[in-house]
């Protein structure tokens, strides 16, 4: 049993606190690679949701954030963005990153590296940085030097990787698109005592309509995540999986992430998507004129409610996974995910009254039933002119004997603040907002 410290009174929590903040603006002093004023944005509270009875533990404070990198942006994608220069945005993205002083870093859709390592060095952190085939941004996993160390690492790429075994006339991958996208993982190990975790990052395929291929995907990372720790040696370790899965809590893939069941609606979402496309199938495109949106599918570079193109229905020996194979994927490589603001904030905002509530979550804009999880995630992660949506989380998977207590997150931005979108100037240097949070891992 993990032992407990004797409960504070809330003005003991309130002087705590404050002391906490005042020590982590002293630490996370802004290098002067980075311009104060240019780099002004809106300061969201932290939220100690663990407020009394906090274990004593491996401590870990972890940060997400998709920094939309600036290969990809596109005037018609932001037509009401003030900032889409790199020179408008980068001190906006590398203040925000800095002062959540947090002890882990997962970044996604990360370019102008010559710009950012310095900004990170600077402030004390070592990094690994991975990317896909032929893209021109990745994914970048980020720590404290003093705190950690690297002890391995590994990258999946979701197109070369296998979901069945010794099937004859079926296609192994089961996949219906190559994407280029990756999982990014790393395995660390604490500076001061035999206390480690390995973290992940991804950032899953783009298109909402191939909601198959992002739970494959998905599916794969936890596999990967799972069978890395046991390769180094390293099973006691917990792990964390965060970044941008391009899905909303409501959808199945998260549904399975979590372990509830997949809802008859979730099903229809799911069925459109058992397609094959011309990536994985050649002769599909042979003689069509495709478009120059088509020709860069896997990059979120066209609008999102696009529907299918270039591609056919799935036949039985393209191997695409049914739903019951998608779910025996899943919990093979052991129990669900947890998510940390779902399952932090759960506990904390039932027990105020809903005029108290310091947040609004997913949850307060559709409708998600109690005995189901995804209410809790923030209301949004990403907010522009076309698309407003949940889509970035931090997962947890708990070490065999151990278990974890998720003592606070930064709260969400008010819809009113995002208007009238994303990327904006003194508010977020991203279409996407960085999410973070405090956890506190113990043994049994």
């Amino acid at each position: 049993m993990a032992s407990k410290r004797p409960a504070l009174t809330p003005e003991q929590i309130a002087i705590s606190e404050a002391r906490k903040a005042k020590k982590a603006k002293q630490n996370a002093t802004v290098p002067s690679l980075v311009d104060e004023e240019k780099g002004r944005f809106f300061e969201r509270k932290w939220i100690q949701t663990t407020p009394t009875d906090i274990p004593i533990g491996h401590r870990v404070k972890i940060l997400t954030w998709n920094l939309l990198a600036q290969c990809l942006v596109r005037r018609e994608l932001f037509p009401n963005s003030d900032c889409l220069k790199a020179v408008q945005r980068e001190h906006m993205l590398y203040r925000e990153i800095l002062l959540q002083n947090a002890d882990i870093l997962c970044l996604q859709e990360v370019d102008r590296l010559e710009k950012l390592l310095p900004v990170l060095e600077s402030a004390g952190y070592a990094h690994r940085y991975a990317s896909g085939p032929g893209k021109k941004h990745g994914c970048l996993i980020g720590w404290r030097k003093d705190v950690y160390s690297e002890v391995g690492t590994r990258l999946v790429i979701y197109d070369d990787q296998h979901v069945r075994v010794g099937e004859d006339g079926m296609n192994s991958q089961g996949a219906s698109f190559r994407t280029k996208n990756i999982g990014h993982i790393v395995a660390l190990k604490h500076a001061q005592s035999n206390e480690g975790l390995i973290v992940a990052t991804t950032h899953l395929f783009w298109h909402p309509k191939y909601v198959y291929e992002k739970a494959r995907q998905a599916a794969i990372l936890k596999r990967e995540v799972v069978e890395f720790k046991q390769s180094i040696g390293h099973e006691d370790f917990p792990c964390i999986i965060s970044g941008d899965f391009n899905l909303t809590p409501d959808d199945p893939t998260y549904s399975m992430m979590v372990g509830d069941s997949v809802l008859p609606i979730q099903e229809k979402k799911l069925d459109p998507s058992y397609v094959v496309h011309a990536t994985i199938d050649p002769t599909i495109a042979a003689g069509a004129n495709k478009s120059s949106s088509d020709e860069n599918e896997e990059e979120e570079g066209a609008d999102p409610d696009k529907s299918i193109t270039n591609a056919r229905a799935a036949r039985p020996e393209d191997g695409l996974l049914s739903l019951t194979e998608l779910k025996d994927l899943f919990s093979k490589s052991g129990l669900p995910l947890k998510s940390a603001y779902d399952s932090g904030l759960r506990g904390y905002l039932e027990s105020l009254n809903s005029s108290d509530k310091p947040t609004r979550t997913f949850g307060d804009r559709v409708t998600i039933p109690s005995s189901r999880r995804g209410g809790y995630e923030p209301e949004w992660t990403s907010y522009t002119f076309y698309w407003k949506l949940v889509l970035d989380y931090i997962f947890i998977l708990d070490a065999p004997g151990g278990e974890s207590t998720i003592t606070g997150v930064l709260s969400g931005h008010k819809t009113e603040d995002l208007e009238p979108g994303l990327p904006r100037l003194g508010i977020c240097g991203s279409d996407h907002t960085l999410l973070s949070a405090e956890l506190v891992f113990t043994r049994k």
